[in-house]
């Protein structure tokens, strides 16, 4: 019976606008297009919720600078993790390609740890309070999420393990087995649903760390459910895949700041 489905084939196209012939870079791609949309979506959170008066910036100037910086957190934290973690041999056979991401390529974890370092600097040379800086960053981190596995999806990178579901997509790359299109799960249990969460919750003024530790939590969850259909990329850890491995400490995080935010003052 599973023989008989007519399972999609993948045959997105991962350059979104063509330039002409002998131009650099070969064109515009969704990868780009997606990371782009996530950061203008976060910027105009954060400035919906400065001017509810809701958010730790006094005014544009915080948000350029806040936002100039998770960029770099982002990309840098984002590349770096994904070489680290990842493509450890990729980056040894060529060291170029850490700097080819508009190719696909970039972890995570890594690019959590950047946006921590993004939020600690803007705390101190603004004087804020970092867990506030963070609450905030959080809550608009699912956009970026949502449009990044969006854009994983199209690179055709990050398939899933092969399977028999209707909804099966056979990624030629990977060989002629449809398989789980886990780059939507993860769209939608990463990205969607803790977005709608965030949206919701941060406006109603939580105690500090508690939207930061929400939205770990939700994040940690959804991804270690989503590596479940997602197909290994370096072997496991502990019985668990690196991607499982690598999101305990921010599930730990997470249980740790929704304490610490039911504690009296």
């Amino acid at each position: 019976m599973t023989a008989a489905l007519a399972f999609w084939v993948h045959d997105l196209d991962p350059v979104a606008f063509r330039f002409p012939e002998g131009w650099p870079l070969g064109g515009i791609h969704w990868y780009g297009m997606a990371y782009a949309a996530g950061f203008l979506l976060a910027a105009w959170l954060f400035g919906r919720w400065r001017r509810a008066g809701v958010a730790p910036l006094r005014d544009g100037a915080d948000e350029s600078a806040l936002m100039t910086a998770l960029i770099v957190g982002v990309l840098g934290g984002g590349r770096l993790g994904h070489v680290l973690l990842y493509a450890r041999e990729a980056f040894a056979a060529d060291p170029l390609m850490v700097f080819r991401v508009w190719q696909g390529g970039m972890a995570s974890h890594g690019g959590f740890l950047g946006v921590t370092l993004a939020c600690l600097w803007f705390a101190r040379t603004r004087r804020a309070s970092f867990l506030a800086v963070g609450d905030l960053v959080c809550a608009a981190t699912p956009a970026g999420i949502l449009f990044g596995r969006l854009a994983n999806f199209v690179n055709a990178e990050l398939v899933g393990r092969p399977t028999g579901v209707p909804w099966a997509v056979v990624f030629p790359r990977e060989g002629p087995e449809p398989r789980h299109p886990s780059q939507l799960y993860e769209a939608f249990g990463e990205g969607l649903l803790p977005l709608l969460w965030m949206v919701w919750r941060y406006p109603q003024r939580l105690p500090p760390g508690r939207t930061a530790g929400e939205f770990l939590l939700l994040y940690s969850a959804a991804r270690i459910v989503c590596e479940a259909f997602r197909a290994p990329e370096d072997g496991h850890l502990l019985g668990l895949t690196a991607g499982q491995f690598w999101t305990l400490p921010l599930a730990a995080a997470g249980v740790f700041l929704v304490l610490r935010s039911r504690r009296p003052e």
